[in-house]
């Protein structure tokens, strides 16, 4: 098991202050139901050109002083009942780390859990509150490569958001002239209700030392006999790359229930899906639905019916959403964030979670010394799904959290293997 030591640690201010007209910046009620967590993401760079050679970390420290000055509440510090961000200037936590092995140990094993030596300890989807909304950790490993990993506050940043934000951050890093254009203006869309006591959609828990995450890869062509086969049996038009893979690995999920219990258990898969637009783009904050998508046979399970089933449950979702007043969203969201506590209490169903950062560039990152071989997320809960572009080409990432038991009957899964291959990098 890697270590790691602590360099330094500091504060990153912000290059220009942020004016008294901005110091309070008002949470959405779509911010205030989401989850009080760190979101972490980790970008792996095995090789740094020699010009780059002891610059990196202050690189990295100006750049994201100035992109702060656009980014403040980040800076800042979150009420204690989640209702607006101080935005004090304190700044974000900054670590700087050296770890005792090189890169390949980490992205070359089998499971990514070795990934959370790049992260601050015990941050990774923990609470937001006390800690600053934004932990940055620039990892040394022994080879001369080096990780960069953003920790930030799902109560201020969705998904989109935070690929936004890293996004304008690599873009600063190669030209400090250059300008972000976020908009903090989601409570405009989705205001606070005045009665404010509500407690998030979904259930703040932690990971357990119990779960194990491991990446598989989706080739272009791979995801293409997907659809082929899914469009050939059914009346589906269109499948889009993620409908197709969460379908195979929501099946692979069935499966290995199956092979512990003996039998055939409902399932519900839970999909997060950005409300922009109509939100417009560059509107930071939390603007995500959630498609509530169930299964009560095994004849839903199979891939063709799966994903007839995930289109209509998203048209329908669409319909619904399409003819709603915006400050009706989050009452609507947080109606469903209930619905699915009511199944998860009853553990009437297996539940399976999914997300996509897909389309973000975050596969991309440039911050001037060259694109990640690896990016991913510190392991999170159970029967998790997480998808992301892959490195080079059309295909796709997913990052799959399971309890251990459960990891080693899915990863054996054949139907899984056909399709999807563990990822391994290799620095050489």
């Amino acid at each position: 098991m890697a270590s790691s030591k602590m360099i330094s640690r500091k504060m990153i201010k912000l290059l220009s202050p942020t004016p008294p007209s901005l110091r309070c910046h008002k949470l959405s009620f779509m911010d205030h139901i989401n989850f009080h967590l760190h979101s972490p993401y980790a970008f792996f760079y095995p090789k740094i050109p020699q010009n780059y050679s002891g610059k990196i970390s202050q690189i990295l420290e100006n750049s994201l002083s100035k992109v702060l000055s656009f980014y403040y509440p980040l800076a800042g510090k979150i009420n204690n009942n989640y209702t607006y961000v101080d935005c004090n200037d304190t700044g974000v936590e900054y670590l700087n780390v050296r770890i005792d092995c090189p890169m390949s140990q980490i992205i070359n094993d089998p499971y990514n859990d070795a990934v959370g030596v790049v992260f601050p300890q015990d941050l990774p989807w923990s609470t937001s509150l006390n800690r600053s909304p934004l932990v940055v950790q620039l990892s040394h490993f022994d080879c001369g490569g080096i990780a960069v990993s953003a920790c930030t506050s799902h109560t201020i940043f969705d998904g989109h958001s935070l690929s936004k934000f890293i996004n304008d951050w690599a873009s600063t890093a190669r030209n400090m002239d250059f300008k972000p254009s976020p908009q903090f203006n989601a409570s405009t869309f989705f205001p606070l209700p005045s009665e404010t006591n509500l407690s998030s959609t979904l259930p703040t828990t932690h990971p357990s030392k119990c779960h194990v995450s491991r990446m598989y890869n989706f080739s272009s062509s791979n995801l293409t006999r997907l659809k082929d086969i899914v469009t050939k049996e059914s009346h589906v038009k269109n499948p889009t790359r993620i409908e197709v893979a969460s379908a195979l690995v929501h099946k692979c999920g069935v499966t290995m229930s199956m092979e512990k219990s003996g039998m055939f258990k409902p399932t519900l898969m839970i999909h997060a899906m950005n409300l922009r637009p109509p939100i417009p783009l560059n509107t930071m904050g939390n603007a995500v639905c959630i498609i509530l998508t169930t299964t009560v046979t095994e004849d839903e399970v199979k891939l063709p019916h799966f994903v007839a089933k995930l289109q209509k449950d998203k048209q329908q979702l669409r319909d619904k959403l399409k003819d709603m007043k915006k400050d009706m969203m989050p009452l609507y969201t947080l109606e469903l964030g209930k619905n699915a506590m009511n199944i998860i209490e009853k553990d009437t169903h297996d539940v399976y979670v999914c997300s996509g950062m897909t389309n973000t560039g975050l596969h991309k990152i440039d911050f001037g010394w060259g694109e990640p071989v690896r990016v991913t997320l510190a392991t999170s809960n159970k029967n998790n799904f997480i998808f992301m572009d892959e490195q080079s080409g059309d295909g796709l990432n997913v990052l799959i959290t399971l309890t251990k038991d459960d990891m080693l009957k899915f990863q054996s899964n054949k139907e899984l293997l056909e399709f999807a291959s563990p990822v391994v990098e290799s620095t050489k």
